[in-house]
């Protein structure tokens, strides 16, 4: 009997969707032969730590290296900052490789894994990656309903992944809803905690998490250097976790996941107080404006707790993102991440959100002319 090689990819896989990254400036600048700003993908419009920038141009000069396949120096920094040992830091691609690994090292066919309706899809991903079967439960208010999904636990389920403050809706969940729900949570299930955010929201504290951290064995916190230590481009994160599940993922992870570069650059924006300080303190005031010229125009942004603000808009969500590319503004429409009616706005510079509240202007202005908007 022959067969051929798509014969062997199973099902799962198959049926696995694809990420939808956000369209990149330069393309869109390319197409459309026009000035573009990009506030889609929810990247830090200062820019990239300078002494992060300097610390990855001197390692360059050994690019011709492999890089410390052990991530030492940047473990033990690590540690020293959140109060852990080194056995309990993973360095991985991104977040997005310690997501995967979760996964791939607890889950199988036969076995739960489960996320809040319209989070972060990465996390569906992986769960359906593994072979297991992919439990969504609905959200509350744009937000993770913690009871309901204590209350979805069975015996079947091994990972459950929350993202805090959440990515796409930018609302977040307390230290004490997170205990709590914590201890319903039996013993022999993960709890995959993704902070991707967490410098950016005004009503957390980072160290909470690692206190709930110290006190349970089935937490792994994810940080990263994409957001406000602006090293998007690098593919750095970590995660805190007991030594024994980091260990399997080591076996899994692929040799050299992270570059020298990236490496030399996350140790050295670890110590960039005045950029992490500046970018933190710039968001806050431009999402405070950013939101309120959303509002003026009549829309209702949900309160947010990140570098990014979610709304929704209506039927015609995904034709204002449209008509907001041909005008240089590139958002994000949320149809993929479960919100068809909704799209997604990351927090720019002043100019660039003054140039999103004058195209979103001109569009709704025009829109209500034909009598073409929704109610909002």
């Amino acid at each position: 009997m022959t067969r051929t090689i798509e014969e062997l990819i199973p099902d799962y896989i198959r049926g696995l969707p694809v990420y939808v990254p956000g369209r990149p400036i330069e393309e869109v600048e390319r197409e459309l032969k026009i000035h573009a700003v990009k506030l889609a993908s929810n990247e830090n419009p200062l820019g990239p730590s300078p002494r992060a920038v300097e610390a990855a141009s001197l390692a360059l000069g050994n690019a011709h290296r492999y890089p410390d396949g052990g991530t030492h120096l940047l473990r033990e920094a690590l540690a020293r900052r959140t109060g852990v040992s080194t056995e309990e830091i993973f360095v991985g691609l991104g977040s997005s490789e310690i997501i995967d690994l979760a996964s791939r090292v607890l889950l199988r066919a036969g076995l739960e894994g489960m996320t809040s309706h319209g989070s972060y899809p990465p996390f569906s991903v992986a769960i359906r990656a593994s072979g297991a079967e992919l439990v969504l439960v609905p959200q509350r208010h744009f937000a993770f309903d913690l009871e309901a999904m204590g209350k979805a636990i069975t015996p079947k389920t091994g990972v459950i992944y929350l993202a805090n403050p959440n990515n796409p809706t930018g609302t977040a969940f307390g230290a004490e809803e997170l205990d709590e729900f914590l201890e319903g949570v039996p013993d022999g299930v993960l709890v995959v905690l993704d902070e991707a955010y967490i410098h950016y929201a005004p009503s957390l504290n980072r160290r909470k998490s690692e206190e709930s951290y110290r006190r349970r064995r089935n937490l792994l916190i994810l940080r990263t250097f994409s957001k406000v230590y602006g090293l998007a481009g690098m593919r750095i994160g970590f995660a805190i976790g007991r030594a024994e599940l980091l260990s399997a993922m080591n076996r899994l992870k692929t040799p050299f996941n992270t570059s020298g570069l990236a490496q030399a650059g996350a140790l050295a924006a670890l110590d960039d107080r005045e950029h992490v300080t500046r970018c933190i303190a710039t968001n806050a005031i431009e999402r405070k404006r950013l939101s309120a010229g959303l509002s003026g125009l009549g829309l209702r942004p949900v309160p947010s707790e990140t570098n990014f603000i979610f709304m929704e808009v209506g039927p015609e969500a995904k034709g204002i993102c449209d008509e907001l590319l041909q005008l240089g503004v590139i958002v994000r429409p949320l149809g993929w991440m479960g919100f068809p009616e909704a799209l997604r706005i990351s927090i720019g510079t002043a100019e660039e959100n003054d140039k999103c509240l004058a195209a979103m202007a001109e569009i709704l202005t025009k829109r209500a002319g034909k009598g073409e908007l929704a109610a909002r």
